[in-house]
């Protein structure tokens, strides 16, 4: 039996108006899960850019992906990859990273405890990706954009210059990953130089620098990618990761490499898609950056539209509905269709932040602090699920300063070679001997 005193305690932490709260909780047994439609476009200049399209994923790894499952055991994925010095590295991490992230997601969850766990997840995903990348003695690396959708709750995980933005079905814009361009980004310059790079722009002659910014050894405009072995450990795969839900008015997601948003802003590309169902939204997009800056690079677009069930056309939004909003604000929309209220089961327009990390400290990202955190098996190393024998295992705090809070003989634990690969993307394993022979502008 709903009783609405259950709720006063959420209503008051969470920001969110009780009577949204309240439609939510009384509409619970009708809201279905959304329907999702997508499209692709691509203009190739160099072949190294890549995408994924997987509308509907088991939420296991693959090895039982021939069997039938129904809508509540499945996912959507959808990704870029933007390939830099071949594709290799896009390419392998096309084919295995979704399978990284599930593994690292324990079974038998709640719906609440899946989403909750998503985050870390990625995080464990993408770092082993990256550790098996390293293997195959390949120079390639890769931007990734990676995007899960679970019912009504989209999550993002993103390392390099690809981006994700949000349009809601009222038309308030969100940006849903970062950019790790150095040129965009102190943060990461500072983490980078900290951690043993050198950044700087290329210098001619004795003259000014010349192009972005970039790290040393590589030259690599970035600071976070898959792949890259020739570069430093302190370009690191650890994603941004931000998690968002959506009322159930819906929205539409665009993902594109740095083709398209080299050439268009977030709003520009957004307004050439009025009206315009997923497919042909992302080959609009596409032709009007070609259009404005020429095929100078890879140009790549996925558009995703999030739909109430049965509703199979985007919504015509309205034109200027302010900038992009980085930092979420939860808000209802300034009106509702009679269609919508009606029905009784549309909420306002609320986009709510579930969860934003971008820290590349392995220690913060692996130890997070929700009501199923210990779900997670002890002694399996917390990156590459190895299972590990009681002692085995270092914990990700083990190198923490005394004075920390942090209990150094706790977990997550993880196994020899990801310590390894943590200690040296943290730079204590930098090498002097390595030295650039570019001439630099320091930053």
């Amino acid at each position: 039996m709903f009783n609405p005193m259950d709720l006063h305690a959420v209503a008051d932490g969470s920001g969110v108006p009780l009577a949204v709260l309240l439609k939510r909780e009384l509409c619970n047994q009708r809201v279905e899960k959304p329907d999702i439609l997508s499209g692709e476009a691509n203009k190739s200049k160099k072949g190294e850019d890549f995408t994924l399209l997987v509308p509907k994923c088991r939420r296991t790894p693959a090895e039982g992906a021939g069997d039938s499952a129904g809508d509540d055991d499945t996912i959507s994925v959808f990704a870029i990859f933007d390939g830099h010095n071949g594709p290799a590295a896009a390419i392998y991490t096309r084919e295995n990273l979704t399978n990284n992230v599930l593994a690292a997601i324990p079974p038998n969850l709640t719906s609440e405890e899946w989403t909750a766990a998503l985050p870390r997840a990625l995080v464990a995903g993408f770092v082993k990706t990256d550790k098996d990348f390293q293997t195959k003695a390949a120079r390639s690396g890769t931007t990734v954009t990676f995007v899960i959708i679970d019912g009504w709750v989209v999550t993002v995980a993103s390392v390099g210059d690809s981006r994700c933005i949000l349009e809601s079905a009222e038309g308030s814009v969100y940006s849903l990953s970062a950019d790790h361009r150095l040129d965009a980004n102190e943060e990461e310059v500072e983490r980078v130089t900290a951690s043993g790079g050198e950044v700087g722009r290329i210098n001619i002659a004795g003259g000014a620098g010349i192009g972005p910014l970039r790290c040393w050894p590589g030259g690599l405009c970035l600071s976070r990618s898959i792949g890259d072995t020739d570069v430093g450990e302190f370009i690191v795969p650890v994603p941004h990761v931000k998690q968002v839900k959506l009322s159930n008015a819906g929205g539409r997601l665009v993902i594109a490499s740095d083709g398209v948003w080299d050439a268009l802003s977030f709003q520009e590309a957004l307004n050439y898609t009025r009206g315009l169902p997923a497919e042909a939204a992302a080959n609009r997009i596409v032709k009007e950056a070609v259009s404005s800056k020429g095929l100078k690079d890879d140009t790549t677009c996925i558009v995703v539209d999030i739909l109430p069930p049965e509703k199979l056309s985007p919504p015509i939004k309205k034109h200027g509905k302010g900038g992009i909003i980085a930092l979420f604000r939860r808000r209802p929309s300034d009106e509702l269709s009679e269609e919508q209220t009606d029905n009784g089961c549309f909420e306002p327009d609320v986009v709510e932040e579930l969860y934003e990390e971008g820290s590349a400290m392995l220690a913060q990202r692996l130890n997070m602090n929700y009501p199923a955190g210990n779900m997670f098996k002890l002694h399996d190393c917390a990156v590459c699920q190895l299972e590990m024998k009681p002692g085995e295992g270092v914990s990700v705090h083990g190198n923490m300063p005394k004075h920390s809070r942090v209990d150094p003989w706790g977990g997550p634990f993880l196994c020899s070679s990801c310590q390894a690969k943590k200690v040296a993307m943290e730079g204590k394993l930098h090498s002097t001997s390595s030295q650039s022979t570019v001439q630099l502008v320091p930053k």
